[in-house]
């Protein structure tokens, strides 16, 4: 079987043998796919420049005759879509934390439109040169996709409404609570509730800067908790390449 094309981006890419590739795809209509591109890593192959991160590209997929059932897909053909974003050096491991969180947190074949629009508005964002922005509001954004960001707006253990000049802070193991020595009051937390509420990036990259720069440790903490691990593979190696920095 062989479906039409769609776009999606490459998430990661494994060699399989001497000619060919295994990709982890993000497609809008399909969610995260494998998908065995075969022959290109042939020096004259047309695939090597499609299938580059951060690209927009439309694929078309399909299932191995002799195993239908295999949840890894066959390559048929990819080509760029207009659309997608290239990031100057500095942003690259950004983009690359991205990648991971995804390949992390979504199941495979899972379909999130609004996280792939999402994921493509806030490459565009990190082109642009700005970075803390954009990070805080995917994670948000992924995190409620996947369904384990509680509703900001309100007490998770009460159901009350939050108090606006009061603390509060996000814990992973009982959701947003009251708390003396949090950062964020109840009017932060309600304002990127508002925000979340109308499913656009740029809303969220508009937050306070004070607001984001507060979220980052407890959406870490979030994340770290539903991803099982202390450290992330992108994070670690960003800080290695800043240890070589600084030493010379």
């Amino acid at each position: 079987m062989r479906s039409a094309a769609q776009p999606a981006f490459v998430l990661h890419q494994w060699d399989w043998s001497e000619t060919s590739l295994i990709l982890d795809l993000f497609t809008r209509e399909q969610g995260r796919l494998a998908a065995v591109a075969k022959g290109a890593k042939r020096p004259y192959s047309q695939l090597r420049a499609v299938l580059l991160p951060f690209q927009r590209i439309a694929v078309t997929l399909g299932r191995p005759k002799a195993d239908e059932s295999s949840d890894i897909l066959t390559l048929r053909a990819a080509e760029y879509a207009a659309g997608g974003a290239v990031l100057p050096p500095p942003r690259l491991f950004a983009g690359f934390y991205l990648n991971e969180l995804l390949m992390k947190l979504l199941a495979r074949q899972d379909p999130h439109a609004l996280l792939f629009d999402a994921y493509a508005d806030t490459l565009h964002a990190l082109a642009g040169g700005d970075e803390e922005a954009p990070l805080r509001a995917f994670e948000l954004l992924l995190l409620r996709e996947t369904g384990v960001l509680p509703e900001l707006g309100r007490d998770t253990v009460t159901q009350q409404a939050l108090e606006p000049g009061r603390s509060y802070a996000l814990r992973p193991e009982s959701g947003l609570v009251a708390s003396a020595d949090a950062a964020l009051s109840g009017r932060d937390w309600q304002a990127l509730q508002v925000a979340l509420d109308v499913d656009d990036p740029a809303a969220l990259r508009a937050t306070d800067p004070a607001t984001l720069s507060a979220l980052k440790p407890q959406l870490r903490t979030l994340l770290h908790y539903h991803l099982g691990s202390p450290q992330l593979r992108t994070r670690a190696a960003m800080l290695d390449v800043r240890r070589l920095l600084d030493k010379d």
